[in-house]
């Protein structure tokens, strides 16, 4: 389960000129699975309330309930110290470019002090136009693939919503979830090592002698380090068993076969 701090006040999100209630709602949605809740819309094309937000929004409905709707850029910032605008395009202004990353980190220092801080988007349909950007701090632009660098509203929002969440995640990096699965026993362990050592030695692999001890300790160490539950034991068991006798069993097959043919 994810560890996330509640220490620092999210950014605003603040949509200027969306046109899909569609993309307002993905938006929402993305806002809701990093932990962000204040949405402001800037003119939106079709108004607010949009019926398509709430329905493509799939439950965050806690988001959209609490849209404030502005008139103009300026008015939706007026509140908050340090902007960052995400957009790709030039706009022949001196504005310092971040990825997503170091836009996070800046914006939680900035919220660690107490200020209010946002994340600007523009249109689907032209972005953000110079107007708006010159309000902006710094523009945040996501690396691409040079072949394809369009990004819609909703990926670049979630984008930037993760890189949020994840600056101050503790989400181990690596876990291993054995579920309803219990881990075997010790004992349950040296009697799946007894019987593979046996039958190992019976077929001749522990060889030579003076190479056993270290072979059976290195056996030992691989069988650890894959933390068996007692039903992997069980099933290895039967793995062993089922391939030291296969050749009876196949001998018992061609008796059997035989007879019916004669």
């Amino acid at each position: 389960m994810t560890a996330q701090s509640n220490e620092f006040p999210p950014p605003a999100v603040v949509l200027v000129e969306p046109q899909l209630g569609d993309n307002i709602g993905a938006v929402a949605r993305a806002m809701a699975n990093f932990g962000l809740t204040e949405l402001r819309l800037v003119r939106p094309r079709d108004g607010w309330p949009n019926v398509r937000a709430y329905a493509v929004s799939s439950g965050a409905t806690w988001v959209l309930d609490g849209v404030k709707v502005f008139d103009t850029t300026a008015e939706a910032l007026a509140d908050l110290t340090l902007v960052l605008a995400t957009t790709a395009r030039d706009r022949e202004m001196a504005k310092e470019v971040l990825v997503p990353a170091e836009a996070a980190k800046r914006l939680r220092e900035v919220s660690s002090a107490g200020a209010r801080t946002g994340l600007m988007f523009g249109s689907e349909r032209a972005g953000l136009v110079n107007e708006d950007v010159v309000l902006a701090d710094a523009i945040i632009t996501i690396p691409t693939d040079s072949r394809f660098t369009s990004i819609n509203l909703a990926q670049a929002a979630l984008l930037a919503f993760y890189e949020w969440h994840k600056a101050a995640d503790t989400t181990p990096a690596a876990s291993l979830d054995l579920g309803r699965f219990d881990l075997a026993k010790k004992e349950d362990l040296v009697g799946f090592f007894s019987q593979i050592e046996r039958e190992l030695d019976e077929a001749g692999f522990l060889f030579p002698p003076a190479k056993v001890p270290a072979m059976i300790r290195n056996m030992r160490n691989i069988w650890h380090r894959a933390q068996l539950s007692e039903q992997d034991v069980r099933t290895l068991r039967g793995i062993v068993t089922a391939l030291v006798h296969r050749p009876h069993a196949k001998r018992n097959a061609e008796r059997d076969a035989a007879k019916e043919t004669s």
